[in-house]
């Protein structure tokens, strides 16, 4: 599990069957076997070098995800797991993508950067207006939202160090959304539905003789 702050911008350092990433901070106490969230993708270290870690990527995750489209050279977010006790400074972010949007615009705000994406149309129901969303792997707030498309508002912050401000409109970002969306739009579709003898046994509830 992950909050969506990024705690590094990483270089790819390598990219094969594997990533190898140039890193500093998230290799303090990294050992083989760790979760970290690459542009919100949540992947597991493989190999820990001085200066870079290696993280094995399945071929259907370099096709669902910008993952796929990564060079040598390319800058990621990088978020090690949340540890248990720690503060939750974003939302709760499991590291798998739900879908890749497309960067429509970016619009100077006084000081912050509103960015509009274009989701997959599947994801539309899961994004309301002050709902949360990863975008490659970054905690943010939806500050607007119409049929087709989005807007966040990127801070700063958020701006300078993370690879959102490198993006530039057709760019390609990772979207995972609330959680919380997700179990509420299962729970209306059981109301709609009605509860079943199917449902309950899906759910690990055996049938009382």
């Amino acid at each position: 599990m992950f909050s969506g702050i990024v705690e590094e911008v990483g270089v790819v350092r390598k990219r094969d069957s594997n990533l190898v990433i140039g890193a500093k901070k998230v290799l303090e106490g990294m050992k083989v076997g760790d979760s970290i969230a690459l542009n919100g993708v949540c992947l597991t270290v493989t190999l820990v070098e001085k200066g870079n870690f290696s993280v094995d990527v399945m071929p259907e995750t370099f096709r669902r995800t910008n993952l796929g489209s990564l060079h040598y050279g390319d800058l990621v977010n990088l978020e090690r797991a949340t540890a248990l006790g720690n503060r939750l400074g974003g939302h709760l972010v499991q590291g798998h993508v739900d879908g890749v949007g497309r960067i429509i615009s970016l619009t100077p705000e006084e000081k912050a950067i509103i960015v509009r994406i274009s989701p997959p149309a599947e994801l539309m129901s899961y994004i309301v207006n002050q709902g949360f969303i990863a975008v490659d792997g970054v905690s943010l707030t939806v500050i607007e939202c119409d049929d087709s498309s989005f807007k966040v508002s990127l801070v700063p912050y958020t701006y300078n160090n993370t690879i959102l401000g490198r993006r530039k409109p057709s760019d390609m970002v990772n979207l995972e959304v609330d959680i919380i969306a997700k179990y509420v739009e299962q729970v209306q579709q059981q109301k709609r539905h009605g509860l079943t003898l199917e449902f309950l046994a899906e759910h690990g509830f055996s049938e009382v003789r």
